[in-house]
């Protein structure tokens, strides 16, 4: 494609998708002066607003890697400085869960990141975000089927998977000592 860099390994700018999961009261607001201040931001990067960094649980970070995103960051205020008191803890011990998470799965732990700055940090935000794209530009594009969704392994302890034998179905309630 004509106009767009990107490694070979990775595709074009166009096909990298990353998820920013950004708090309102610092993340957000470093974005939102970024762009007053007209700083480019990478194409690739689709910013989610959040009340706290609190609120994005490990389901929100593995749902959007499954339905397209090639790398999920969450961004939130300085550590020690949450206006949730504790949100930007939870957050780092979430997003220490999903990289376990996907590293157990074969999948890069370094998909899923946690950023922390101050409203007044746009360009830590900038940092972030451009720090976001180089990494994600570097690894192989996410295994998708045709239809775009990324290809899940068969389920750990299924009859197919361990081998044995198909599941019993479930006998019904007169045969087991119900009704009559």
């Amino acid at each position: 494609m004509a106009g767009t860099t990107g490694t070979a390994a990775a595709g074009t700018t166009d096909d990298r998708r990353i998820v920013a999961f950004c708090c309102r009261e610092c993340a957000y607001a470093a974005a939102d002066a970024s762009a007053n201040a007209r700083t480019p931001l990478p194409p690739a990067v689709r910013l989610v607003l959040m009340p706290c960094t609190g609120r994005v649980s490990p389901l929100h970070l593995l749902s959007a890697l499954a339905e397209g995103a090639d790398g999920v960051m969450v961004a939130g205020c300085l550590l020690g400085q949450c206006h949730y008191r504790e949100g930007n803890f939870m957050a780092v011990d979430r997003v220490a869960f999903v990289q376990r998470l996907l590293k157990s799965v074969g999948v890069e732990p370094e998909r899923c990141r946690m950023f922390t700055m101050s409203a007044g940090e746009p360009p830590k935000f900038v940092a972030a975000v451009r720090e976001m794209d180089r990494v994600i530009a570097g690894l192989p594009p996410l295994p998708r089927s045709e239809a775009g969704e990324t290809r899940q392994a068969p389920l750990i302890g299924s009859a197919v998977d361990i081998g044995g034998p198909a599941p019993v179905a479930a006998a019904p309630l007169a045969a087991v000592g119900g009704a009559a």
